[in-house]
């Protein structure tokens, strides 16, 4: 289907690379979406920061929380896209899955997500363990948080490839779950289409 530990390894060098270069996407095929996926989430995290600061003016706090919402729904969007891909590999592979086989409590591009997460949250736990100017106990403290992220990390890859393994075989069924997020879409917020008709 698709290699667990190169998306992880993706995830890692990506995150890096990011905070010192432009974002980019050298990547294809499944990889190339899962980067796209990504760069979604790099994106909220640094907004989400944005957002959290007390010394930001109301205006700029508007800019990032729409910045939010769109990157939000560009990264569910992407989480589709990645479930669409794996659909189209069954079928090229003309794979059918058992009809009463189990399915999983999230899908495989739900799962990439939060290997995404994971990965910049990692990333962010690193950069504070190594702040100089903080203090000891801080450090070992993000240092144990860390620890415990990357054993988080290599047991939902081992569950990931596992559960790909069951789909490949046809022992569980996939289905891409569709989000329907209704908060940007005019036809279905409320407070949206109530506004056009004032």
């Amino acid at each position: 289907m698709f290699d667990v530990p190169a998306v992880l390894s993706m995830h890692e060098q990506t995150v890096a690379r990011w905070h010192q270069e432009p974002l980019d996407n050298p990547y294809e095929d499944f990889l190339g979406l899962a980067c796209q996926q990504h760069q979604f989430n790099f994106q909220l995290w640094h907004e989400e920061d944005i957002a959290r600061s007390p010394d930001v003016g109301d205006a700029r706090i508007a800019q990032v929380k729409r910045a939010i919402d769109r990157f939000n729904q560009q990264r569910n969007d992407a989480i589709e896209k990645l479930d669409d891909w794996l659909s189209d590999a069954l079928a090229a592979r003309s794979i059918v899955a058992e009809p009463n086989g189990p399915i999983n409590t999230e899908t495989p591009g739900s799962a990439v997500d939060r290997l995404s997460i994971i990965a910049l949250r990692i990333y962010h736990l690193d950069e504070q363990a190594a702040r100089i100017e903080a203090s000891d106990e801080h450090r070992r403290a993000v240092a144990r948080k860390a620890a415990i992220c990357r054993l988080q990390r290599d047991e939902l890859g081992r569950s990931l490839s596992e559960l790909l393994a069951e789909i490949g075989t046809g022992r569980k069924r996939h289905r891409t779950y569709r989000q329907f997020k209704m908060y940007n879409d005019p036809a279905l917020n409320p407070y949206l289409y109530q506004a056009s008709n004032r």
